[in-house]
């Protein structure tokens, strides 16, 4: 054996070390010591940069860098969003759609309904968008019904974060889609295919089961700003709230339509790009929000105002967790995480689909970004899968989108939203979240496994 590939070894166990230690010190920090989250993570982070090599001023940097990249993609998103929901709560909107799904399904397809309307909210939003514009309709919802909360959220989430796992547009199956050189359309069907079945089996059939054996309260910060009772003097119309929480829908999805459709320089075409961005689309629901919602039904501009500020207060230790998780992952990717599992993939030998799943895994355990996983797998595969026929392709893309959302944990954003919103304990979160998600990856897997065998 070479000196080099010695040092390599050594390296690559001392990484793979460092990053378990991390996770395991994250984890005991906050259950046991119960100190915050963004401590805990940021204790974590130094445990692994430091002890895979990094000068600790370079750790500093990165968890700075990362941090940073997350909130401006995520934190002003999720603050857009929460001023959108206290709005859509003291303006009697969400009630107003609460209702009305109440109308449409009551006791055991509820459920049901709920995961019906994240597919459709979370066909073209990011899973963060989607998700901060679906919070107060949980809240209304589980309160109006006399449901349990988790019987209501978890379809919704497994709704959401399935789209956004399987479905292009969204930039995970998207990326794979390029890098593979799949057929897009294709890739759409199938995965939506292979969305239906993880929908329901993750969504009210897992949030079923659950709700008997995991009873949580409502959080008292945003539940309260979530439903809080109606202010306004005129509810809107059951067509305004759905058309105002329906709007960066419609705008994202016109973005979409002018990426397939309209020429890259076309002015309508950019315009739609521009519109469809999502902290443009959520921002524009907002005003629009204030005006249609606020100022129309008769509540006082100062009255407005107000509700907008007070949305901030509850949601700031959710960024400053967000942030950490984005400052962990950046710090495990300039030690070089994706370039040690991607060697160690380079040298495997197992079927394309359980290959592609695989290294998504891995590298999603290590990084926390579905991106990342997503970018490097197609990445690694890209010049194996040379001559594979369209539906070949499709089902390796998916796959890998697939991988890259198996057991999310404490390096993923997506699992501290999900426990600051619904005020979870960090154990009821990897069964809320974490197991959630993998259900959604093993039934991927499956899928694609038995389209595999059946089409090609």
């Amino acid at each position: 054996m070479e000196l080099s590939t010695a040092a390599w070894m050594v390296h690559d166990t001392r990484l793979m070390f460092c990053v378990l230690l991390a996770i395991a010190s994250i984890i005991v920090l906050i259950s046991a010591t119960k100190l915050p989250p963004f401590l805990s993570i940021l204790i974590g982070t130094f445990i692994a940069g430091v002890g895979a090599g990094l000068p600790p001023e370079e750790v500093a940097k990165a968890f700075s860098k990362g941090a940073g990249a997350i909130l401006g993609e995520a934190g002003i998103i999720i603050a857009l969003g929460s001023m959108l929901g206290a709005l859509m709560a003291e303006s009697g909107a969400a009630d107003r759609i609460a209702t009305t799904l109440l109308g449409l399904g009551k006791g055991k397809s509820l459920p049901w309904v709920m995961a019906l309307v994240a597919m459709v909210i979370g066909l073209p939003l990011f899973f963060e968008v989607g998700l901060v514009m679906m919070v107060p309709i949980i809240f209304v919802m589980a309160k109006r019904s006399n449901q349990p909360l988790l019987k209501i959220a978890i379809p919704a989430l497994a709704g959401m974060t399935t789209l956004h796992a399987l479905m292009p547009p969204h930039p995970g199956p998207l990326i794979a889609v390029g890098a593979l050189h799949a057929d897009l359309g294709l890739t759409m069907l199938l995965g939506f295919c292979l969305a239906v079945p993880a929908v329901i089996l993750a969504g009210p059939i897992y949030g079923n089961w659950l709700s008997k054996r995991l009873h949580v309260d409502e959080p008292a910060d945003i539940g309260a700003l979530f439903s809080a009772p109606p202010k306004a003097p005129r509810q809107p119309s059951f067509a305004v709230s759905l058309l105002i929480i329906l709007l960066p829908v419609i705008l994202m999805l016109g973005s979409t339509l002018a990426k397939v459709a309209l020429p890259a320089e076309s002015t309508v075409g950019l315009t739609l790009k521009f519109l469809g961005e999502p902290l443009i689309a959520l921002g524009l629901a907002v005003i629009a929000a204030v005006i249609c919602l606020g100022w129309a039904a008769g509540m006082p501009r100062a009255e407005v105002g107000n509700t907008l500020r007070k949305a901030l207060a509850p949601i700031a230790v959710l960024l400053l967790t967000i942030g950490a998780g984005g400052g962990l992952k950046q710090t495990l990717l300039d030690a070089g995480v994706s370039q040690t599992i991607s060697k160690v993939a380079e040298g495997a030998h197992m079927p394309y689909l359980l290959l592609a799943w695989l290294i998504a895994v891995a590298l999603r355990q290590a990084t926390g970004s579905a991106t990342v996983a997503t970018t490097t797998t197609a990445g690694i595969l890209a010049p194996m899968m040379a001559g594979l026929a369209a539906t070949q392709s499709s089902l390796v893309a998916l796959a890998i989108g697939a991988g890259s959302v198996f057991f999310c944990h404490v390096n993923d954003a997506g699992f501290w939203m999900v426990r600051e919103y619904f005020g979870l304990q960090l154990k009821q979160t990897i069964w809320v979240w974490s197991v959630l998600q993998t259900i959604v990856s093993v039934v991927g897997l499956i899928g694609t496994l038995l389209l595999w065998h059946f089409l090609t």
